[in-house]
């Protein structure tokens, strides 16, 4: 995380809103060697305190996690390079604008008879952002075929215990400064990543 507390005024709610509405982030497991990380889809519970997951049965996180471990779940959203010619004013330098999002506690694995449903709650988490297509469900699968694939995956709890967010969006600029930023990087057409960061930069956290 950024140390700049600038970056750091975000409150805890609009971190986990944040993170809800990535729901897909990097999960790191520290080991005697390199971490190991996974990119994952996950869902937050409501009140924030743990999110569910699953793995596949053959990755490095799921063979090395033999009892509760500590973990992080890093969660990234837009970011672009920022040119200093965009904020106005003289003697600046390039830099980049993000926000990210990090969950660290303690990840678990959980009884297989688990599976079904973190399956089934984190399908219909994405597939009611897709409406009005009709929902797809475990049940339009063959249950041979959808046996078979529940049996190379794994349930995963990660119990939150620190939330943190770094929300670089050029605060420690002048207003005018930073919504120059903005308008330079929406101008860009970098693409939705970019307008989507904009949009943050015009109105960062409080």
């Amino acid at each position: 995380m950024h140390p700049n507390p600038a970056f750091r005024s975000a409150e805890t709610e609009q971190n986990l809103a944040f993170a809800r509405a990535q729901s897909f982030g990097l999960l790191a497991l520290s080991t005697e060697g390199a971490p190991l990380i996974s990119h994952i889809p996950f869902q937050l519970s409501e009140d924030g305190t743990h999110a569910e997951l699953h793995l596949v049965r053959s990755t490095e996180i799921t063979r090395a996690l033999k009892a509760p471990t500590p973990a992080r779940l890093a969660v990234q959203g837009p970011h672009s390079y920022i040119s200093p010619d965009w904020y106005g004013v003289p003697d600046q330098v390039p830099t980049w604008n993000y926000v990210a999002v990090h969950l660290t506690g303690t990840l678990e694995r959980l009884p297989d008879s688990a599976l079904e449903g973190i399956l089934a709650r984190l399908s219909a988490q994405f597939e009611a952002r897709l409406a009005p297509k009709p929902e797809w469900t475990m049940g339009k699968m063959t249950p041979d075929v959808l046996d078979k694939m529940m049996r190379q995956i794994v349930p995963f709890r990660l119990t939150i215990e620190s939330i943190q967010g770094t929300w670089k969006l050029g605060q420690n600029k002048p207003d005018a400064a930073r919504l120059g930023g903005a308008d330079g990087v929406a101008e860009a057409g970098l693409g939705l990543e970019t307008a989507a960061l904009a949009a943050f930069m015009r109105k960062p956290p409080a």
